[in-house]
C-alpha cells in the first residue's frame, strides 16, 4: 500500500474508532433508553418493593468496597501525574554545570532517574493532569445543568421527586435544579483512565488496546455497582463513558496533535527498515 494512502487509511481508522464510536453509542443510547422506559425495567430487578428499598444499598460493605475503596484507582492516577508534573521542573534546575553538588546528590540517592524520567515526559504527565480536570468539569458542568434525579430520589422508588430524563431539563447557560445523577459520576471517575490510552497511543505502544479495554472496563463495574445500589440508571453509565471519552479525545488531539495519535500501535514483531524510520520520524516530531 503506498505511503499516502496508508498515511489515509490510518486516519479514517483513527477518527472512525475514537470519534464515530462514541457519536454511534450516544445515538443508540438516546433511543434505547432515554426513548424507553428500558432503565426503569433493569433497576426495578434489584428494587425490593415489600421494604421499598434497593437491598445493597443498605450494606455498608459494599458501600465501602465499590463506592469508597474503588476510587483510589483513578484518585492515585491523578496525584500521581500531578506529583510527576511538579517533579519534571526540578531536574532541569540541574541542567549543564549548574549545582554540580546537588545534582551528584541526586545521582547518589537515585532520585536522579526519576526526575529525568518525569522531565522527559512532563508533557504527557501534563495532558494526563488536564484531561483528569476537564472530564471532571465536563461531567459536573452537565449534572448542573440538567438536573437528573437519582432512582432512589424519584416517586418511582419511594421518593419524593418525578423522574425526568435529562433533556427534559437542559439549560445551556444556567443551572437547571438541585438534581445531580446525569451522567454518572462514580463511572467518569473509571473512565477518566482513558487518558492513559492517549498518551498509549501517542507512543504506539502494542499494549495501547489493553489500556482502552481496562479503562472502560473499569468504568462499566464502576457504573454498575451503583445502579444496583439504586443511585444511578443504566444509562448514566453510558452517558458518563461517552462524554468522557470525547472529552479525552478532543484533549489529547490539543496536546499530540493527529499526526502523533493517527498512527497504528507497535506490532508485536520487531519493526523493518520502513516501520522504524517511520519510528524515528514520528519520535522526531
Amino acid at each position: 500500500m503506498p505511503a499516502l494512502s496508508r498515511s489515509r487509511f490510518y486516519l479514517r481508522s483513527f477518527y472512525l474508532w475514537n470519534l464515530g464510536l462514541p457519536l454511534l453509542l450516544a445515538g443508540l443510547v438516546f433511543l434505547m433508553f432515554d426513548m424507553t422506559k428500558i432503565d426503569i425495567a433493569f433497576s426495578n430487578l434489584f428494587f425490593d418493593p415489600v421494604s421499598q428499598t434497593f437491598p445493597l444499598d443498605q450494606s455498608h460493605l459494599f458501600e465501602k468496597i465499590t463506592h469508597k475503596w474503588a476510587r483510589i484507582i483513578p484518585n492515585w492516577t491523578a496525584e500521581l501525574a500531578l506529583i510527576g508534573l511538579l517533579l519534571s521542573c526540578v531536574w532541569p534546575l540541574f541542567k549543564g554545570q549548574r549545582f554540580p553538588r546537588g545534582k551528584a546528590l541526586l545521582e547518589k540517592i537515585r532520585l536522579a532517574p526519576l526526575l529525568r524520567f518525569t522531565a522527559r515526559h512532563r508533557r504527557d504527565l501534563l495532558f494526563v493532569v488536564v484531561a483528569f480536570a476537564l472530564c471532571t468539569g465536563a461531567i459536573h458542568y452537565l449534572k448542573s445543568h440538567t438536573s437528573v434525579y437519582c432512582p432512589v430520589e424519584t416517586t418511582q422508588y419511594a421518593g419524593k421527586i418525578e423522574h425526568k430524563e435529562w433533556y427534559q431539563n437542559f439549560e445551556l447557560l444556567k443551572t437547571a435544579g438541585e438534581g445531580r445523577c446525569w451522567p454518572g459520576g462514580h463511572a467518569s471517575g473509571g473512565f477518566t483512565m482513558l487518558a492513559l490510552y492517549f498518551v498509549a497511543r501517542r507512543y504506539r505502544w502494542r499494549y495501547s488496546k489493553a489500556v482502552l479495554h481496562g479503562s472502560l472496563l473499569l468504568g462499566f463495574v464502576y457504573g454498575t455497582t451503583r445502579v444496583l445500589q439504586g443511585w444511578h440508571y443504566m444509562s448514566h453509565t453510558f452517558w458518563a463513558g461517552i462524554v468522557v471519552w470525547l472529552t479525552c479525545l478532543l484533549t489529547a488531539l490539543l496536546f499530540y496533535g493527529r499526526a502523533r495519535l493517527e498512527q497504528p500501535v507497535l506490532a508485536r514483531t520487531e519493526p523493518g527498515p520502513d516501520q522504524s524510520a517511520a519510528l524515528t520520524a514520528v519520535a522526531d516530531r
